[in-house]
């Protein structure tokens, strides 16, 4: 096993994998920016290294100045959590390079998959199915129109190199598309460096449904089932759940199957996830995109699963097979994530950063967890995300974990900051959530609008 990893991340996750990582016996080295000095995982992890100003472009982007921090201080493998740098393929073969093992796939796979257009073609061939689409990168507005009358309206714009709703679009007609295509190009371009779009059918209504794969060096994949990601606010992720209520035993081993399918494609080692689209309607899935990471609603997994992703993670960076195979794997009860950010919902979700003067995470009872970077006194500086904790619970049904999720919600105490513990415990509670009986449109179009006209 090695004897040290870097992890290029900061915030809660940073937390997640140094724990993960003491567990192991493997010591850590935590990176940081002149911001984040006071932060949690800098006290928490065995070494630190500042690597540069606040902004993240000088400092958790800095490829250079986080491989030369990881050659100061001997770290033989990189975790680069969720966000970042962490499916970035050119970072991926600079580690390669190097001779330092990243914890996730190659950088040829993350080209494969990371690219969503590469990823349609791959997937194509693999006989996953995937929705009707451009054949490659879209750069004018003229090839958006043309491609948008072959495939129909509605459509959606995606930015090729896209992530974390960044890029993204939703086109209902030929008058939208033009202000619609040059807006998600120009965002694309800020975010990411490449303005490269592509087109595809929109799926509506519709269920976003991920499957959690793992893979190691030696060829196996298997699948630690699948979450219900559809509760989003401008393709955000707000709410996640595992399993999905929508979906059956039948058609529960058609989607895990494919994407066990997609991963083996492309010989994919680590953690990641393939999601999908699903039309309830008619019971078709389809391709959406592969994360080539952890994602940040890992835990639900894990809660159902009894697998620890991020351990597993840094054993197959290590060479090492999984430690369990797919029969070993058994689902038990249901979990849920709630994520909780310093905003305020009432004004836009405006960011909310300051001192925090008091903090209280609940606690108590089993099936309870928080993960959290914060604590009372810190200050959450202005130039990062604006997630304070995630809390996730574990039911021995969908009931129970909604219940248990109410009660932890209530106990959430935070001083100093805005936060969306209030929105979080309005959504948890509403009759359609409870009944499970919502889709990817629920929030923006539904439950929004009602929560920010209340006093």
């Amino acid at each position: 096993m090695f004897n040290k990893i870097l992890i290029a991340n900061r915030g809660e996750i940073a937390v997640r994998i140094i724990r993960a990582a003491r567990e192991l016996g493997v010591g850590t080295v935590a990176i940081y920016s002149t911001a984040d000095r006071d932060a949690l995982h800098v006290h928490l992890a065995d070494e630190a290294i500042c690597v540069g100003p606040a902004r993240s472009t000088e400092s958790y982007l800095n490829m250079n100045n986080i491989l030369s921090a990881a050659v100061a201080t001997g770290a033989q493998a990189i975790h680069p959590g969720f966000g970042f740098l962490s499916e970035n393929s050119k970072f991926a073969r600079l580690c390669e390079e190097m001779n330092i093992k990243l914890s996730g796939p190659s950088a040829k796979v993350m080209d494969m998959m990371g690219d969503k257009i590469n990823a349609r073609a791959e997937m194509i061939k693999a006989g996953v199915p995937v929705t009707p689409g451009s054949e490659g990168e879209v750069h004018t507005t003229d090839e958006a129109v043309k491609i948008a009358e072959e495939i129909g309206y509605p459509i959606m714009l995606k930015a090729s190199a896209g992530g974390g709703g960044k890029g993204i679009r939703k086109v209902n007609n030929v008058e939208e598309l033009v202000p619609a295509f040059e807006a998600a190009q120009a965002e694309a371009q800020a975010a990411f460096g490449n303005g490269a779009m592509f087109i595809e059918r929109m799926i509506f209504p519709a269920r976003h449904i991920e499957v959690q794969i793992l893979g190691d060096s030696q060829g196996n994949v298997i699948h630690l089932g699948e979450r219900d990601c559809s509760l989003q606010r401008n393709n955000q992720k707000v709410l996640e759940e595992s399993p999905s209520v929508a979906i059956g035993h039948t058609l529960r081993q058609e989607i895990t199957a494919a994407a066990v399918k997609a991963a083996q494609h492309v010989s994919y080692e680590n953690a990641g996830t393939i999601e999908f689209l699903l039309d309830e309607s008619s019971g078709k899935f389809y391709f959406m995109e592969m994360n080539t990471r952890v994602q940040v609603e890992h835990p639900v997994t894990e809660f159902v699963s009894g697998v620890d992703i991020v351990k597993e993670q840094i054993r197959v960076a290590n060479g090492n097979e999984l430690s369990v195979k797919q029969e070993d794997v058994t689902f038990s009860g249901h979990a849920i994530e709630c994520r909780i950010n310093a905003e305020n919902p009432k004004f836009n979700f405006a960011p909310s950063p300051g001192k925090i003067t008091n903090l209280f995470l609940p606690s108590g009872g089993v099936g309870l967890r928080v993960d959290s970077a914060m604590y009372s006194g810190y200050s959450i500086p202005p130039y990062y995300d604006s997630m304070i904790a995630k809390v996730i619970v574990h039911g021995e049904n969908r009931f129970e974990a909604l219940m248990k999720m109410q009660r932890a919600l209530l106990e959430f105490d935070v001083e100093g900051v805005i936060t969306n513990v209030d929105f979080q415990l309005e959504l948890i509670s509403d009759p359609h959530v409870v009944a499970g009986d919502y889709d990817t449109s629920f929030l923006g179009n539904v439950f929004l609008p009602e929560y920010q006209k209340e006093d």
